[in-house]
């Protein structure tokens, strides 16, 4: 069980070691909005990376894309979003806030005051964005900011299929920003406005969708366990009937243990052939595909793996965090915190830093820093003690650290130390990059 206060501990590390900070923070912030920083940015790429790389680079079966942020306004009326896009919106007469009215308790008391019968009845709220395109204000120039970058994948399905000569079963994936005016965002980076969104659609024949819906709610949870989420923190949990989307005929998510509670890092959704039929019927094209084998022509079921970025690289944040004991030099033990990321995730793979600032040290380090940096995310660091310097890097899961010492001097060998059980190894500096390379996994 998480402790009660582990997201405000993992709150206050991103902001002071450079992960994540409130967004326009010297105005006071905007409610919602975050800013990956130096050290947060390098997490967050390396997730989206090492999703890209199990559903695009390691398949045959599954091609790239990055469609536009404004499309037609048409598309969001095929799809249904124009529509259906809403939540239960409901306004406290008394403490004049907004809530969702599927988040109230079932007493009716306003989440924020407390007061009883001070809320209205509830009423749709649009979730999408509207903006204007051009230099006109008008309903001729309404265009709207994505809701899910699943759309854009739909609307290129033909581009797609005829360019690359594919044939079902094939999938196309997408890394992009998504936009939704949350009645009620929270949880830090859990439920935001403005995410990005990792997801891939994969076009099958209507036979095959529940072999391979099946398929991919497996290989997703497996995504997330190898890269060292506890198999106790996640679980699958099938959608029941009355939970299902229009579009679908099956969904399953899976949740993740946050410290508030089980809560959604993926969606696998089989979404029959509704997307693909509704373009179809709004832009006038033929989306369907015909199947030289079996001489017939059929409309593509979807299989959807849609994960967030930021969801994500939370729950591995929070997975990987520990509060642990730790032996100082002078045999006393003292409090360390560290991200025990999996080295692919981790933002920066080995830190080079002498054992003091001696300026005879100094050059060597920076010397192998420069020889280091072409094959790995190097940081350097020679402010204050060594331990404190172990600590840092500790903090934001580094997996290595290198240290050069007088007597590198001499034997031209350094010391490497392993974050997880704080070992420590000497290696010759000519052997160092092999070394660390077999170290990080390649």
């Amino acid at each position: 069980m998480a402790a009660p206060d582990l997201m405000e501990r993992i709150v206050n590390l991103c902001k002071r070691r450079g992960l994540i900070f409130p967004s326009s923070e010297i105005y006071g912030g905007f409610r919602s909005t975050w800013d990956y920083g130096p050290i947060g940015v390098l997490l967050k790429r390396n997730v989206k990376d090492q999703w890209w790389r199990s559903m695009v680079q390691l398949r045959s079966d599954v091609v790239g894309l990055d469609a536009a942020i404004l499309m037609a306004p048409r598309v969001w009326e095929a799809s249904g979003h124009l529509e259906t896009f809403t939540d239960p919106l409901v306004d406290c007469r008394a403490c004049k806030l907004r809530f969702r009215a599927d988040d109230l308790a079932p007493s009716g008391a306003c989440p924020n005051c407390g007061a009883r019968g001070t809320l209205t009845d509830a009423r749709p709220f649009h979730l999408m964005f509207k903006t204007f395109v051009g230099p006109v204000e008008d309903e001729a120039s309404v265009a709207y900011l994505r809701p899910e970058t699943a759309q854009g994948i739909f609307v290129n399905y033909l581009n797609v299929q005829t360019t690359m000569r594919r044939r079902p079963p094939f999938g196309i994936a997408q890394i992009g920003k998504s936009f939704r005016n949350e009645i009620t965002p929270g949880n830090f980076v859990f439920r935001t406005r403005e995410f990005e969104q990792m997801e891939m659609e994969y076009f099958v024949p209507p036979e095959e969708a529940g072999r391979w819906f099946e398929y991919w709610v497996q290989e997703r949870f497996r995504w997330y366990r190898d890269l060292g989420i506890p198999e106790d923190l996640l679980r699958v949990r099938s959608h029941e009937p009355d939970e299902l989307s229009h579009y679908s005929a099956a969904t399953a998510d899976v949740e993740f243990a946050y410290p508030w509670g089980w809560g959604e890092l993926e969606g696998i959704a089989n979404r029959t052939d509704f997307d693909l039929r509704r373009h179809a019927e709004y832009s006038g094209q033929d989306l369907s595909y015909y199947d030289q084998e079996h001489d017939r022509r059929y409309v593509p079921y979807v299989i959807e793996p849609a994960a967030g970025a930021d969801r994500a690289t939370l729950a591995f944040l929070l997975a990987a965090y520990r509060e642990e004991e730790a032996p100082t030099a002078d045999g006393r033990t003292e409090k360390r915190t560290v991200l025990r990321l999996d080295a692919r995730l981790a933002p920066i793979k080995v830190a080079v830093l002498p054992l003091s600032r001696n300026e005879r040290l100094v050059p060597v380090a920076d010397e192998l820093a420069a020889t280091l940096r072409p094959h790995f995310m190097i940081d350097t660091d020679s402010a204050g003690s060594i331990g404190r310097r172990y600590r840092r890097q500790d903090e934001i899961g580094t997996p290595l650290c290198v240290t050069v010492d007088f007597e590198t001097l001499d034997d031209k060998a350094v010391t490497v130390r392993d974050r997880d059980t704080m070992a420590q190894q000497r290696v010759p500096v000519a052997e160092l990059v092999e070394h660390l390379r077999g170290r990080l996994g390649g």
